[in-house]
């Protein structure tokens, strides 16, 4: 018995369905960026706010690379997307539990130093977060 004849291959998606890839060129290479950083070992977190459709680009990479990440929902249409290393996105996700902008001082600290942040710029946004205060003649290192 001869096999049904279909007019498209079930392989290939309708246009509707597939990702615009012109669409998520720059964020597909700045993530193809931040994987090279993470295999030369200069940062072991990243962080990146991605639409629905290229999370799924990004999440397929990761999974075939064995790389650890999460997704934290910010509404319909957007997600963060963390990844890096074992330890520091299992540390991440114990601290992202609620919006970024509503993490404590402390928390939004830890994160920014773990994602690599300039650590001078980091105390600064803390004490100032904290409501510790800083010396106002105190220059930034890179001034």
């Amino acid at each position: 018995m001869a096999e049904p004849v279909t007019l498209m291959d079930e392989s290939v998606q309708p246009l509707s369905t597939r990702c615009r890839c012109a669409d998520a060129a720059p964020v597909l290479r700045l993530f193809h960026h931040n994987i090279y950083e993470y295999g030369r070992g200069v940062r072991g977190l990243f962080l990146m706010t991605l639409s629905r459709r290229e999370l799924e680009v990004t999440l397929g990479k990761l999974e075939r690379q064995g790389i650890h990440h999460f997704v934290q929902e910010l509404n319909q249409f957007k997600v963060n997307l963390f990844f890096g290393r074992p330890a520091y996105v299992a540390v991440a996700r114990s601290i992202v539990t609620r919006p970024l902008n509503a993490l404590t001082a402390e928390e939004d600290f830890m994160l920014g130093t773990l994602l690599g942040y300039d650590r001078e710029q980091q105390c600064r946004r803390f004490l100032t977060r904290s409501g510790r205060g800083m010396p106002e003649d105190l220059p930034l290192a890179a001034e």
